[in-house]
């Protein structure tokens, strides 16, 4: 076994070990993060199988802390019954907030826009109701992201832009409303300017990181599979980035996370 490597706690804030790829392998993938510092993760759902697994693995590991919602890209599912089953599996005490919710305008022939834009405001009223916090789902929908988060008052709940890909003036926009802003693997390839531009004008204190696991695999491993693990390649390009310590952007990240998500003590059921 690879001894476990000296260093500072990471937080990885959007992954996705209920996913195929991983789900017969979790314990596998756990150990791999901790040999990089990888201590925490958000699992995420997006719909009816993806939220069951991200509870059930909450429930086997304490450090995987479940999120469930519906995503935009799966609306064809939503129905009375999957409805109903998702306001029953969020009134779980280890579910930690709701998502990934948003919208998704880049392949929407099977997701109307005004039907993504209805599920999405509806989710975002239970997280208001229940005191959780969102994860922000937004493909080529940001100026619909920012008005429909706006008009729902998300500064009353909070919740974080997951993969932010957008400006710098976007990310500005964003954090005005009471957002945090999440980094994944994007961040350190060459050619993503405006994200760099973006890692830039946020502060640390409303940063956090992520892989969005099995996808955007950080460099070295860009071509590979991404897994929770390599959540450490996204600090270092980050600190490189902004020219800081890898092991302050690590612990300000972490303590980002675990104040919105496992610190929230405004829940009342």
């Amino acid at each position: 076994m690879v001894k476990k490597q000296h260093q500072q706690q990471v937080y990885d804030s959007h992954t996705h070990l209920n996913d195929d790829v991983f789900y017969d392998d979790v314990p596998a993938f756990i150990d791999r993060a901790a040999h990089y510092g990888v201590t925490e993760m958000n699992i995420v759902g997006s719909n009816k199988v993806l939220n069951a697994r991200a509870l059930k693995l909450g429930h086997q590991y304490s450090q995987l802390h479940p999120i469930i919602g519906w995503h935009p890209e799966d609306i064809a599912g939503w129905n009375d019954e999957t409805k109903k089953e998702l306001q029953q599996q969020l009134l779980d005490p280890l579910v930690v907030g709701i998502g990934e919710i948003g919208l998704d305008y880049y392949n929407d022939e099977h997701s109307p826009h005004q039907r993504q834009q209805e599920i999405f405001a509806e989710q975002l009223e239970w997280a208001r109701e229940l005191k959780l916090p969102v994860s922000i789902h937004c493909r080529d929908a940001l100026a619909d992201t920012y008005e429909i988060l706006r008009n729902a008052h998300v500064d009353e709940f909070g919740g974080v832009m997951h993969s932010f890909n957008g400006s710098a003036e976007w990310a500005e926009k964003f954090m005005n409303l009471g957002m945090m802003i999440s980094f994944s693997g994007v961040v350190s390839f060459k050619n993503a300017t405006e994200v760099h531009e973006a890692a830039l004008a946020v502060p640390l204190e409303k940063m956090m990181v992520e892989t969005d696991a099995p996808y955007l695999t950080p460099l070295p491993y860009r071509g590979k599979q991404n897994e929770p693990g390599f959540t450490k390649f996204t600090v270092d390009a980050i600190a490189q980035l902004k020219q800081l310590d890898a092991g302050k952007v690590a612990y300000k990240t972490f303590e980002n996370a675990r104040q919105l998500f496992l610190e929230n003590e405004e829940r009342g059921l």
